[in-house]
């Protein structure tokens, strides 16, 4: 089997500064508040361009998506093959790590029986299991026009709740427009749109699919979705961390 990602990883010191430098119960609680946190400069300008560049090497990735040919919005993106580029197979479990204890909290408020292992190697081997084998963590591209319709990362029967998407680009120097913008649909009411300001490095962890949400009667179910609003000028990046892998 390919190597996937280290179970203990030793991240790059410019990577392991951003980490550290997250307030965790801050973005707890502003996901449980909205279904979306920032994680300010989780990578730094050197780490968002090398990964940026890194697009044209069609040898880093398993297949190629053009939007517009499946109704997707405009704008195309590229899947990693396994192994990961260093940088992201060691970025992936730490993220893992603090996210799963919120994954669960949310799946036992929500009644869903299912709970996900400590590490995230763990949580592979049982995407494997099932068949789901190959790498989702992707780079996203987009010029003047693109944008991405509302959607949900959904890739087979095991999906972890969470997901990270990581700016590559700055805004108003390599680009106009193209903001993340997600949306909340409660039971019995108009959808919920929010745009979710970021700069280069900076990192929106958000739901995948479903989310708590505590009521007047008790918690239930909202349903969310993300995309990327019309690029007006530019070019722009972004590194897009799934936890589970695809069918």
């Amino acid at each position: 089997m390919a190597r996937l990602e280290q179970a203990v990883p030793d991240l790059n010191p410019a990577v392991a500064t951003g980490i550290d430098a997250i307030d965790w119960a801050v973005a707890e609680r502003d996901l449980d508040a909205s279904g979306c946190a920032v994680l300010p400069q989780l990578l730094s300008a050197d780490a968002c361009r090398t990964l940026a560049s890194l697009y044209p090497d069609d040898s880093r990735f398993r297949s190629r998506v053009i939007m517009a040919r499946h109704g997707f919005g405009r704008g195309e993106y590229k899947y990693f093959s396994y192994p990961l580029p260093d940088l992201i197979a060691r970025l992936r479990p730490v993220l893992y790590a603090q996210l799963v204890p919120i994954a669960n909290r949310w799946n036992a408020t929500m009644g869903i029986a299912v709970r996900y292992p400590d590490a995230h190697a763990d949580f592979l081997t049982r995407c494997h299991a099932a068949g789901q084998t190959r790498p989702t963590p992707l780079l996203l591209q987009y010029v003047e026009g693109d944008y991405n319709c509302l959607h949900q990362d959904l890739y087979g029967e095991h999906v972890f709740p969470l997901q990270v998407a990581i700016l590559l680009s700055e805004p108003g120097r390599d680009f106009a427009g193209g903001e993340f913008v997600l949306t909340e649909q409660r039971p019995r009411m108009q959808s919920r749109a929010e745009v979710v300001p970021l700069r280069q490095g900076d990192a929106v962890v958000f739901a995948v699919h479903n989310r708590p949400v505590q009521g007047t009667r008790g918690s239930y179910r909202v349903t969310m979705r993300h995309g990327v609003s019309r690029l007006r000028s530019g070019r722009r990046h972004t590194l897009g961390v799934i936890f589970h892998d695809a069918k």
